[in-house]
Order: C-alpha cells, then structure tokens, then sequence
C-alpha cells in the first residue's frame, strides 16, 4: 500500500534513538510560595496545598530566554565532554520570543564557532508548552532518517514563564533543559507508540506582542488538558495493543505497564488529578473491572458516567485521586521535585519531571522500565509517548553516568537564594517595564548568577543582545568525561577533531546581532 513500510526497512534503522544525556538550568533566586500566600492576601495553603507547589524560581532583567539556552547548552557539552563538531542537529522548542524572526538556535550557533562547525541543522519549534516536545521527535526523526551523517542532535527545550499580578502569578517558574540525542541510548524511544491529539482552543496564548504576559482562560485550560490526555491514552493504547497482537500476545494496556508516568507540569496538584484520570481511563475501559477488592474496589458507583462530563466532577476526582493515591506514589511523585521547588518552566517542564525521576533513583531501580511522557502546550497540542530504559545498569554504563550527571539535582535547588515576595515583585515589575526596550543595559546583579552562567549586557539601539558568561573560578568545575562521543554514536564520514572544553577563565563575550 503507498505509504507503508517494508519491513526490511526497519532492520536499517539506528538501534535504540533517544536521549543519551540531559542538563538542567534553573534560575539562582527563588521565593517561598507560603511568604506569597501572605504577601497577596490570600487563605494559607492556596498556592501550597491547592496548587501544590513550594517554591517558584525566576529571573531578573539579566536573563532572558537566549542566555538561559546558552548556560544549558554550553553546561550540557561540559559535562559530557563533548567537542561541538560532534552535533549535526541543534533544536530548540521555546514560547519566549523575543524576535519574530531571528531564532535562538542562531543565537547558540555562536557557541560553535570555535570549533568552526556550522554544519548544524535545525532551528526553533514553537506552540505554548509543546514545543520542546516538538524539537525532541525532530531530532529523534533525525537520526532515523536518510539525513543523518552519524552525529549527536542537541535539543534545548527553554522558557520564562511569568503572569500579571492576580491568580496565575504563582504557576508562573523559568529554566531549561539540553537533551543529547542519538543511537544506543539509555533512554531509548518505543518505535511507533506515540498518541497525539491536536484542536484548536483559545486556553492560553500570547497575542500582545508587547508583553510577556498571556491570556489565559483557566477553566477551559484544564479541560483541554485532561481531555487531550484522555484521547492520547486511547491512541497509545490502540497502538501498544496492535503491536502486542502482531507479536501474538493477548493483554490490555493500563497504568500497571509503566513504571513511571511523567507529565507536563503547570502546578504539582493537576499532575496527580492526571494520573488519577489515567486511572478513571484503566476503570472506564476495563470489560469487567473487579470493585470488590484490588485497585477498583468501591468503585461501582461510578461504572456508567461519561468521561467527557468528568472533567470538574469533585465525586469523581476524590475517588479516583484517592484509589490511585499509591500508584502516584510509585510512578509519579518523584517527577515533582523541580515543579515544585522551581514551578512551571513551559516548555522544559516535562523534561524536567524526567529528570527528576532519574536524579532520585538508583541505575538498577531504573533499568528495564518503560516510562510514559505526556506533553501537553496550550492552543492545544499534546501527545503521550514511552520511552525504555536500558537494561545495563552496570558501573560506568550510559545510564549510569546519566544518572550520576542528574543526582545533584536536590542540592542544587537546595542552593539557590530565598527572595523575598517584594524583591520578586519588583524584580517581575522591572521585567514588565523593560521588555523589549532597546538601548538598554540591565539592571538585576550578575553576582546573584551562578558560576558559569550565561547573562545580558546590554540591548543596543537596533535591538542587537550582546552577552556575557559570568567566571567558572570561584565555584568547583563542572564534571566532565561523563561520556564521550564514540562511545555511542559511529563517527561520521569525515574525521571530527575534539576540541577542549574550558571550565574556568575569564568572562566570553558574545552577542546575537554582528560579531
């Protein structure tokens, strides 16, 4: 039939795409969720316990959403040892523009230039939160096309989420997250389970080009949510269950198949309603589910409702939050601890609950277990995908030292500076009144940056951005020699010289307008 696959094809394709290292950059500065509870006036446990969030990072006027990308980036190939000629493919997934023309793929690109590698597809994908997501199956697509020459894809998935005064202000968060992507990974993508759904929906979106600040109907933005996560489990499922039968098995698809389910990560309470509507899927979907005891039981009452008049049904949401609570225990808690201790990152936000997951688990909890991503961006996209991780959880393997990369992650947030609510208001205060300036030099403190981060130095009067890494020196190096290159990906046709990484030295200069 045109269009199908012959199957000798698939023996060709490279074993195992996926990610093969991750960084994750979070602002230096946070403050405390409960101290806002009562800076806004607002009942104690609002933003705590209603939203379930703790701490929320941000930025001042001295990042912006290319500096963010440079630190993650430059922090990724540190780390990994890796020369800049070894990547074909840098993407980047954001909702933080700041030019409707010049992308901040071109902005990295400067990163390269030393090695004098220019021969980088790619460059940035865009629609609300889903956009990183959209970047990462670009590059997974990449490496198992014809146009792949046997390099390493980046992919940046980056963002500052900020809101105007009022209710949406604390679901607000800032950072980014690098992905290494190629063959033989340690997180290796399930060929053709991927379930997608796409609408359109005024939910949320930015139409004031002026501003950072969206619109945003939060009714209707969890609607869309839950129902997209509703038919992309019913897609995946269609899909694992015709594969499952082409192999001769005979079983259904539920929450019991994954070891862990991440999701994209507004605030920390809808996550669990997620996996407690996964759970209503399993229930719903299920011939004859048993409701006298196991994960079920006492359940009955609930055997004939309609899944799309659940979506604000309390009755519904506390029985199945509660008959799932163990499972979000097991599979979903651990992904919280960015999202809770930093806030909603957009487009980073998922990946950041995967990396939250890796960091608080051993290699040997890890291997085997499929792992289910849902990705969901406002407007609205989203798609539910698995991922399976490697079965060599042994000292030195890929795994292992993705995971040692990832397990500083706690002291890491741990180390950034508490704020005051009227330092972060008037820090979001100084966002709204100079963004977008021209011949600007910003005023937020460089010490306030972390060893090695990338931040703005001015805007000039045609609106060119000129930045500066602020010194490795008074900070330990980052680790490097985590991995190198041909460990896991064959070397490409022509010979790529490693070029040294530099930890510490002086500040680099670069900007995203002539150099």
């Amino acid at each position: 039939m045109p269009g199908s696959l012959p199957a000798v094809c698939e023996a060709a394709w490279p074993k195992d795409v996926g990610i093969i290292a991750m960084e994750v950059y979070v602002p230096s500065q946070f403050v405390d969720q409960a101290e806002l509870e009562e800076y806004d006036g607002v009942g104690s446990g609002k933003y705590t316990v209603g939203l379930g969030q703790a701490r929320m990072g941000f930025c001042s006027d001295r990042e912006d959403i290319n500096s963010l990308c440079l630190t993650v980036v430059q922090r990724l190939m540190e780390r990994s040892g890796l020369s800049y000629d070894s990547v074909g493919r840098l993407e980047v997934g954001t909702e933080t523009i700041i030019d409707k023309s010049k992308s901040t793929k071109t902005v990295l690109m400067q990163l390269f230039e030393e090695s004098g590698n220019t021969d980088v597809e790619g460059v940035d994908t865009t629609n609300a939160c889903y956009g990183g997501t959209a970047a990462l199956f670009n590059a997974v697509n990449w490496v198992e096309s014809s146009s792949w020459d046997g390099r390493y894809a980046v992919v940046v998935a980056g963002d500052i989420a900020v809101y105007a005064t009022g209710s949406a202000r604390p679901t607000g968060g800032a950072g980014a997250v690098a992905m290494l992507v190629g063959p033989n990974a340690p997180l290796a993508f399930e060929r053709g389970l991927r379930g997608t759904h796409m609408q359109h929906a005024y939910d949320f979106y930015k139409p004031d080009m002026v501003s950072e600040y969206p619109v945003v109907d939060g009714k209707l933005s969890i609607q869309c949510y839950l129902s997209a996560l509703d038919r992309c489990y019913s897609v995946f499922r269609n899909k694992i269950h015709a594969q499952w039968q082409r192999e001769g098995v005979e079983r259904r698809c539920s929450l019991e198949d994954f070891g862990f389910m991440v999701f994209h990560s507004p605030y920390c309470k809808l996550v669990q309603k997620s996996l407690a509507r996964l759970m209503l899927n399993d229930f719903m979907c299920h011939p004859s589910p048993n409701t006298e005891s196991g994960p079920f039981s006492g359940l009955e009452a609930f055997r004939d409702v309609k899944i799309e008049d659940t979506y604000f049904d309390r009755d519904v949401e506390k029985a199945f939050m509660k008959a799932s609570s163990e499972l979000f225990e097991n599979k979903t808690k651990a992904s919280l601890l960015i999202s809770n201790q930093n806030g909603n990152m957009y487009t980073p936000s998922v990946y950041g609950c995967l990396a939250s997951v890796l960091a608080q688990h051993t290699p040997q909890q890890l291997a085997g277990q499929r792992i289910g991503v849902f990705s969901y961006g406002s407007g609205f996209a989203a798609t539910l995908y698995s991922i399976r991780v490697t079965q060599d959880a042994t000292p030195g393997s890929a795994l292992d030292k993705m995971v040692s990369s990832l397990c500083d992650l706690q002291a890491r947030l741990d180390s950034r500076k508490k704020v005051s609510p009227g330092v972060f208001a008037e820090n979001m205060k100084l966002r709204e009144e100079t963004h977008h300036l021209a011949n600007y030099i910003p005023q937020g403190s460089v010490e306030e940056l972390s060893p090695g981060t990338w931040y703005l130095t001015r805007v000039d009067e045609k609106h060119r951005r000129q930045y500066a890494r602020r010194s490795m020196d008074d900070h330990r190096p980052l680790e490097a020699g985590l991995l190198t290159a041909a460990e896991h990906i064959p070397s490409p046709l022509k010979k790529m010289p490693r070029i040294p990484t530099t930890t510490a030295g002086p500040e680099v200069v670069i900007s995203n307008g002539d150099h």
